[in-house]
């Protein structure tokens, strides 16, 4: 069977498990881009992205442009002499030069059913729309944003639980064993590339931190998806006595759509079990875990500490 010379690019977490699952595949890695270092955390230290730390770990040739034009990023890549170039969420966009040089042109990793969800953050506005299903595209890439010839799809169910995070690695996952099957159908010509409908398209715009901040006249049903969405970043938050208080987890009660009559939003009503219940603009939702600013994340027991907080507001 034969093999794909494949160049990848790619920075964040999700692109290191495709790179990783490539690497231990009989397609050898020819070269990586990534995006540069940057200063993270408290002390703003240079941090490697994950797609670095991988293609160091297995020694493979790198490339960390600052910008695309001008050339020499598309120097490296013929040099690298590239049957393939493989793109998942590398963070710029490539010139149309460099998605046309390898033989077989570029494909990349996209993490909904396109052309639902095209764009920055598909993962998170999945769970804020309220979608029950999501799932992975490897795609020709072109130009336009998202908008390439569907090669392959593999969906997903998305679980009343599941978190950002939670739902992020195991598409992670699903993202590296769709790009392989992709791969082997590439090297054997099978793949047929197919349009995608102009219905349905919809788009993932970037989220912003200011989208975290709760809003509790919004229904529990919303503001649940809102702080599943928002986990682990960028955290969904209210304020309680001046200061921030970031919500962690939270669940709907039974009898949720119902509410307290009479309790304004953002009123604490309840304590249940290890959850104090919050009054929304429809129905209550149940606070599970949340976190201080320089404090530890606690449960909403621990949290109340024996205070009396019926009554008190969020936000």
């Amino acid at each position: 069977m034969t093999a794909l010379r494949v160049a990848f690019a790619g920075t964040p977490e999700f692109a290191r498990t495709a790179l990783q699952a490539v690497v231990g595949s009989r397609h050898p890695v020819v070269g990586v881009f990534t995006r540069p270092d940057r200063p993270r955390g408290r002390g703003q230290r240079m941090t490697a992205s994950p797609v670095k730390e991988a293609a160091l770990a297995a020694r493979l040739p790198l490339s960390q442009p600052a910008a695309l034009q001008g050339g020499a990023a598309l120097d490296e890549l013929a040099t690298w002499r590239a049957d393939v170039l493989v793109v998942v969420a590398y963070g710029l966009i490539l010139p149309q030069s460099m998605l046309d040089a390898p033989r077989l042109g570029s494909v990349n990793i996209h993490a909904s059913l396109l052309p639902r969800w095209r764009g920055a953050a598909p993962i998170q506005r999945a769970l804020l729309a309220g979608d029950t299903q999501t799932g992975i595209t490897l795609m020709r890439m072109e130009a336009a944003l998202d908008a390439g010839p569907i090669l392959l799809q593999r969906p997903i169910g998305i679980r009343a639980t599941d978190t950002s995070g939670r739902l992020h690695d195991e598409m992670a996952g699903l993202g590296a064993r769709t790009l392989l099957e992709g791969l082997d159908a590439l090297a054997e010509g099978r793949l047929q590339p197919t349009l995608q409908p102009p219905e349905g398209v919809s788009y993932a715009a970037k989220i912003a931190k200011s989208e975290a901040v709760i809003d509790w006249r919004r229904s529990a049903v919303e503001i649940d998806r809102q702080v599943r969405a928002f986990n682990p970043w960028p955290v969904a938050e209210t304020r309680f006595e001046e200061e921030p208080l970031r919500i962690l987890a939270v669940r709907l009660p039974v009898g949720a759509a119902a509410g307290v009559p009479g309790a304004a939003p953002g009123t604490l009503v309840a304590l249940l079990d290890e959850a104090l219940v919050v009054q929304c603009g429809t129905g209550n939702l149940a606070l599970t875990q949340v976190q201080r600013p320089g404090r530890r994340a606690v449960t909403a027991r621990e949290f109340a500490g024996g205070r009396a907080l019926l009554g008190q507001r969020l936000g």
